[in-house]
């Protein structure tokens, strides 16, 4: 006998948008000080849909208890050597693969901060502030 529970889209999916301002509210930094972002998508629409709750007032006020919107990150600065989609992640290695590809790209890049979200295993989120070391 087998039972199958299935958490709803909101809470599974959008676990980027509930790191992303706690992790930048610890570091005492603003969206705006990101130089770099990777987030982990594990299907197209779960971006899309952190992409839209990062960027609604409603989302935050209602699920976040902020007093506004957290702020999508901008596509300038947002998976530009391709997510995990296109690159794939490794079972086990995702985050390394994320960690990883900020790092090369803050020194590519010359930024300062970059910032790693993902969601895993039907609800957990993890979200972490990369800074570069000076040269």
């Amino acid at each position: 006998l087998f039972r199958s529970f299935q958490l709803g889209f909101l809470f599974v999916s959008s676990r980027p948008t509930y790191g992303t301002p706690k992790v930048l509210e610890r570091a005492g930094l603003s969206m705006s000080d990101i130089d770099v972002f990777e987030f982990h998508e594990a299907f197209a629409g779960q971006i899309m849909a952190n992409l839209k709750a990062m960027d609604s007032d409603w989302f935050g006020q209602t699920y976040l208890g902020r007093k506004s919107k957290v702020g999508a990150p901008p596509m300038e600065k947002f998976n530009l050597w391709g997510g995990s989609l296109s690159l794939g992640h490794p079972f086990g290695a995702t985050g390394c693969r994320l960690v990883t590809t900020v790092a090369h790209r803050l020194q590519r890049e010359g930024g300062q901060y970059g910032l790693v979200a993902a969601c895993a295993a039907g609800g957990q989120g993890h979200a972490m502030v990369i800074e570069a070391y000076p040269q």
